[in-house]
């Protein structure tokens, strides 16, 4: 027996006989004991010693003594309370049952009748009680029993007396909770001094909604994510869940869910009423949703039904601005340069920019360690940011403008436009160097991109697992920056390869799954109303084309509309608002091309030659660091390999055939080995540094090879082949003479990536997401099926060894460079890992490796555009209010 059952047997011994301990709660422990007085079984229940120090025992048996007079027959009765030896303690009746709460957990679902009877008993107690001036703030199944078939309602008005205390002291100033997260209303979340009878009805409502579908309408890993969700969230259809919930009964659920008190039923009695189906208890509009709820064959559908006439609506206000309609609309644009000062420095190597569908707020990234997003409204002066969006890339605003989607840390997030905790609704989302993003269609559903980039989910704004909706690996390259149609009709999408030197615009028909390409050398596409396609060409072009909804085709031919736009590498810097606003960055038509930057360990960059810049698609570095190599799109030529001397020395043309890719420098700096592509298969070709010679042939592969690593003796090469689809990427080796057939390394069901021998030969890294994410692991070289070890916890990709092989470095899902202490011994193993630096301003591939090593082991070489290179870049961000004026102008002529 615990001290506290010792103390309470001793003292009690003239009234009570503890016999067993029956369970513990927040507030109390619960004891099965024997009224000796009355020869009965009762439940005696001592609240915990710290809660009892922090009441006041004599306050609270005072503040329970009202609970004594409710007499009901859904109500436990309190029999008696005390003090015995400082132990706080009161009595209720013993229940030959169980609770509500062991029933969930052995049954997970009630019938449908029987929940909602029970649930109308629930109510009837809590009538009665609040009819008598008690709220009880803490329903849960816990505290319903079930007793005969029916419901007793236990703890009343326990909780509204250790609400207070002596001298006043409410229970969250203690830091202490009352009520249980899962079925807090908002206002008692909130820590609301006054807590009414409409508290308890959202309560009851949780407890129902859990007795229909399994769960509680809110969960989370820990109170605090449950509170998030409670506040910000809007809880799950019942009826998507169990078909069988009648529309009455899930109307009144929703309507006892509701955010803000007066929304909700007035009183528990109108609760009951209305889950017995009496009409006038229910507002029409709850009724007819989740009728319509019931009748559609699939959840999206469903959605989709009802969202339909909103969605129509929208789309016609809209066309209405841009035709011309709405007053005002003839006058010209007006346009103005945004300043956003010292506190925001905004990044243009990923998408960056959101504009509100009302035109008015714009979401910015800041480009600094782990910069968070920054709202600037259109009639304040200054950005402000937003917390908890640190390391946010790729915004988006949900279709009624209250909501923020965005992706960090690999997973897709949402946060609300006026505060609040941000709220998880995906795990696993793309965020290689903002590659990827989300489309928040306006049925309330959003798409997004999976960390394979070859994959579209889509997913509920409650957050879950998804449904697929693309799943694309025939290219050969990734998927990103999903833009949605209205009427959930289909997903905008960019298509790109090779570090983006290939690129396009291609459309998803969300209805029969389909996709197709519309528009080459496009960084992005917007549908504008009423029926037209914007889109940026790479060279920062903007153009409006007519667009077919129906057809999800290009009718006509395109019209130049607007010029300097920036573009990176899959992607241009613009957003606009069906109310007629569009906002920018201006650029050149260079804005795509690179440049090399060297940083140090603790992050601190210098550009390499501040005259060298291209369209590189990746950098491989020398061994003795003097030179680097680089596949350039930048002449008309296609892409071919490039030799830069570094620092500030020329750079030279390699190679002329317009197909080649991936550079990997041979151990001893003489030779360039890279990837050309050929109908059908890749070749690994070797040409020396220093041009002479004719092109050598070192392997074919009927696969796709994607990137190139040698080994330090020079006697093998390890090439990764394919992209993205699960089986796809797999790593095999070629040795360099003799026998050149391809050896299998690393083949299995998921995708390998990044492959990185050490330096002294023993070792394979590489990239896998075996696990369901990317992580980074190791194996023996070349005997791959001796063993295997993984090195990063949480996500990880782009392994990259030390010169000495004492480290081994990787990217973790924030983009921070991590370096792993690798132990030397006959086994692998590592002895720690710690974060470097920030990689997330630099041009970032998820399906190829990003960055150098230094042979000095002190910095590290990327790849970072052009304009941003060399410190501190204030972009030229352009605000044009009624910029569909101009847009009609143009059209016209």
């Amino acid at each position: 027996m615990t001290d506290a059952s010792v103390r309470l047997t001793t003292a009690l011994a003239d009234r009570y006989r503890i016999e067993r301990e029956l369970g513990a709660g927040g507030m109390a422990t619960v004891y099965l004991a024997h009224d000796v007085r009355h020869d009965r079984k009762v439940a005696l229940k001592v609240l915990r010693p710290e809660l009892s120090a922090i009441l006041g025992g004599a306050r609270f048996l005072t503040e329970i003594k009202t609970t004594a007079n409710l007499q009901h027959p859904h109500i436990l009765s309190l029999f008696d309370s005390g003090e015995a030896d400082g132990l706080v303690y009161y009595v209720m009746p013993f229940v030959e049952g169980e609770s509500l709460r062991d029933r969930l957990t052995r049954e997970k679902q009630l019938p449908v009748d029987e929940a909602v009877r029970i649930a109308r008993e629930v109510a009837d107690a809590l009538e009665y009680a609040h009819g008598h001036g008690v709220v009880h703030r803490d329903i849960k199944p816990e505290n319903v029993m079930l007793a005969g078939g029916h419901a007793l309602v236990a703890d009343f008005g326990i909780a509204l007396a250790a609400s207070r205390s002596d001298g006043g002291t409410r229970m969250t100033e203690t830091g202490m909770s009352l009520g249980t997260p899962h079925y807090m209303s908002p206002e008692q979340a909130m820590g609301e001094r006054e807590i009414t009878a409409r508290s308890d009805v959202y309560a009851l409502g949780c407890v129902l909604y859990e007795m229909l579908t399994g769960e509680p309408p809110f969960t989370g890993p820990t109170a605090q994510a449950i509170i998030a969700r409670v506040m910000t969230e809007e809880p799950r259809s019942v009826t998507l869940q169990r078909r069988t919930v009648p529309p009455h009964v899930e109307a009144a659920v929703l309507t006892a869910l509701e955010k803000l008190p007066a929304d909700r039923f007035a009183t528990a009695r109108e609760f009951g009423a209305a889950l017995a189906g009496e009409g006038g208890a229910l507002p029409a509009s709850r009724i007819t949703a989740a009728a319509i709820a019931r009748t559609g064959a699939g959840p999206w559908r469903l959605r989709f039904q009802v969202a339909s006439a909103v969605a129509l609506g929208a789309l016609a206000v809209a066309a209405w601005g841009w035709l011309g309609g709405r007053p005002g609309a003839q006058a010209g644009s007006e346009w103005q340069r945004i300043a956003l000062g010292d506190s925001l420095r905004l990044t243009i190597v990923m998408p960056s920019m959101a504009l509100s569908p009302d035109g008015g707020t714009l979401v910015l990234k800041d480009d600094r360690q782990n910069g968070l997003l920054w709202i600037k409204r259109r009639s304040e002066l200054n950005p402000v940011p937003v917390p908890g969006t640190e390391r946010g890339t790729n915004p988006v605003f949900s279709p009624d403008g209250q909501w923020i989607a965005f992706v960090a840390d690999g997973r897709l997030k949402k946060v609300r436009t006026d505060g609040g905790a941000a709220v998880t609704l995906a795990d696993t989302a793309a965020s290689a160097g903002g590659f990827g993003g989300a489309a928040w269609l306006d049925d309330g559903s959003l798409v997004y991109v999976r960390p394979s980039l070859v994959e579209l989910r889509r997913v509920g704004t409650a957050g879950g697992g998804g449904t697929v909706v693309l799943l694309d690996s025939t290219n050969g390259g990734g998927i990103g920056m999903p833009h949605a149609l209205p009427g959930s009709r289909g997903v905008l999408y960019q298509y790109c390869s090779s570090g983006c030197v290939t690129m396009a615009v291609q459309v998803l028909d969300l209805r029969t799954g389909r996709h197709k390409p519309l528009v080459d050398n496009a960084a992005a596409a917007w549908y504008l109303p009423p029926g037209r396609l914007l889109y940026v060409r790479r060279d920062g072009v903007a153009l409006v084309a007519p667009f077919d909804l129906k057809r999800l085709e290009i009718t006509g031919e395109a019209v130049p509309v607007l010029e300097g736009v920036l573009v990176q590498p899959g992607f241009a810097q613009l957003a606009w608002s069906p109310a007629g606003t569009l906002v920018y960055v201006r650029g050149s038509g260079s804005s795509a091309e690179n440049t090399a930057v060297r940083v140090s360990r603790d992050g601190v960059e210098l550009v390499v030659d501040s005259a060298w810049h291209g369209s590189f698609a990746s950098l491989a570095l020398s061994p003795d660091g003097r030179r680097a190599a680089v596949s350039s799109g930048a002449t008309n030529g296609g892409l071919n390999i490039w030799v830069k001397q570094l620092d500030r020395g020329p750079a030279t043309r390699l190679t002329f055939s317009g197909k080649d890719r991936r550079p990997a420098w041979s151990p001893d700096g003489r030779t360039v080995a890279f990837v050309r592509d050929t109908t059908g298969a890749s070749l690994v070709i070797a040409h020396a540094a220093d041009g002479s010679g004719p092109d050598r042939r070192l392997a074919r592969l009927d696969r796709t090879a994607q990137e190139i690593d040698w080994t330090r003796d020079g006697k093998w090469l390890v090439l990764r082949t394919d992209n993205g689809a699960p089986g796809a990427g797999d790593i095999v080796g070629v040795r360099v003479g003799g026998d050149t057939t391809p050896v299998s390394l690393v083949a299995s069901p998921f995708t390998e990536l990044h492959p990185a021998v050490s330096p002294d030969g023993r070792w394979l890294a590489y990239t896998s997401n075996e696990s369901g994410a990317n992580e980074v692991y190791v194996r023996p070289f070349p005997d791959t099926q001796g063993a295997r070890w993984q090195v990063s916890n949480g996500g990880g990709d782009e392994p990259r060894w030390s010169p000495d092989g004492r480290e081994l470095y990787y990217l973790d899902p924030s983009l921070r460079l991590m370096a792993a202490a690798v132990t030397r011994g006959a086994a692998f193993a590592t002895s720690g890992v710690r974060p470097l630096f920030s990689t997330a301003p630099y041009f970032n591939e998820a399906f190829h490796q990003s960055y150098e090593v230094a042979p000095d082991g002190r910095s590290f070489y990327f790849l970072r555009p052009a304009q941003a290179a060399g410190g501190p870049h204030t972009p030229d961000i352009v605000w044009v209010e009624n910029w569909s004026a101009d847009l009609r102008a143009k059209l016209a002529r």
